[in-house]
C-alpha cells in the first residue's frame, strides 16, 4: 500500500481515534480496513489540493466530519447490492465499500473529476467491489437493493430521483443532519413506510439522521 502524504504526521494520534470511534458506532473492523479508511482519508486530503473535491481541508475535520460521518450509517445499511447518488468523492459510497468487501457497490456523480478520482483510488486501494459512474441519475440505467445518498437537501428529491433504481422490496436509506420535517413525511407517507433512526457520530455535535423508506 502506498504511503501516507498528508495525514502521515497525524497517523498514530488518527488511528486511535478511529479505533475508538469504532467501538462507539460498533462497527467491527480489521486493522486492514482501517488502514483502508486512513488511506483513502490521505489521498482525498492530497486530491483535494488539486481537484476542489471537497470544501473540508483540515484532516481532523475531515477525519470526523468525513469519515466518522459516513462509517455511522454502515451498520444500520440494508443487505445486498448498493447505489450511493451524488456520491461525490465517495462519500458514503467508497467508506461502505471499505467496510463491507461482501457488498458491490456502485457510486455515482455527475463530476467526472470524482469520478476519476474515485476510480484511481479504487485501483490503488484494490477495492474490487466499487463501480464508479460519471452520469446523472436520471440518465442511469440499474436496478439496487439500497439507493443511498449524502448529498441531496431534499427528501422528496431524493425519492423522485432515488425510487426507480430501487428493486422490488428494496429501500432508500438517506442520510440527513436534521430529522425531515412533518410536511415532509406527510407529502411521502401514503406511498413509503418511513423510519429515521438517530445516530450518533463520534466527536460531532451536531444532529445526524438516517432515514429509511420501504414501499408499503
Amino acid at each position: 500500500m502506498t504511503q501516507f502524504k498528508i495525514i502521515e504526521k497525524y497517523r498514530a494520534d488518527f488511528s486511535e481515534q478511529l479505533s475508538q470511534a469504532l467501538v462507539q458506532i460498533e462497527l467491527a473492523l480489521t486493522a486492514q480496513q482501517q488502514q483502508t479508511l486512513l488511506m483513502y482519508l490521505d489521498k482525498l486530503l492530497l486530491w483535494n489540493k488539486a481537484y476542489n473535491l471537497t470544501a473540508i481541508t483540515e484532516p481532523k475535520e475531515a477525519l470526523i466530519k468525513h469519515l466518522f460521518d459516513c462509517l455511522s450509517i454502515v451498520p444500520f445499511l440494508n443487505d445486498g447490492t448498493l447505489l450511493d447518488i451524488g456520491t461525490g468523492a465517495g462519500l458514503p459510497g467508497v467508506i461502505i465499500a471499505i467496510c463491507q468487501p461482501e457488498r458491490h457497490c456502485t457510486v455515482l456523480d455527475s463530476n467526472q473529476k470524482k469520478i476519476r478520482f474515485i476510480k484511481q483510488i479504487s485501483s490503488e486501494l484494490a477495492l474490487k467491489n466499487i463501480t464508479p459512474i460519471a452520469s446523472r441519475i436520471e440518465h442511469y440505467e440499474g436496478q439496487f437493493d439500497v439507493v443511498t445518498s449524502r448529498a441531496f437537501a431534499s427528501l422528496t428529491d431524493f425519492v423522485t430521483l432515488a425510487s426507480p433504481k430501487m428493486q422490488a422490496n428494496g429501500c432508500l436509506q438517506a442520510m440527513k443532519g436534521h430529522a425531515p420535517e412533518v410536511e415532509e413525511r406527510q407529502q411521502l407517507s401514503a406511498t413509503w413506510n418511513i423510519d429515521v433512526v438517530p445516530l450518533s457520530v463520534p466527536q460531532l455535535p451536531d444532529t445526524r439522521h438516517l432515514v429509511n423508506l420501504h414501499l408499503i
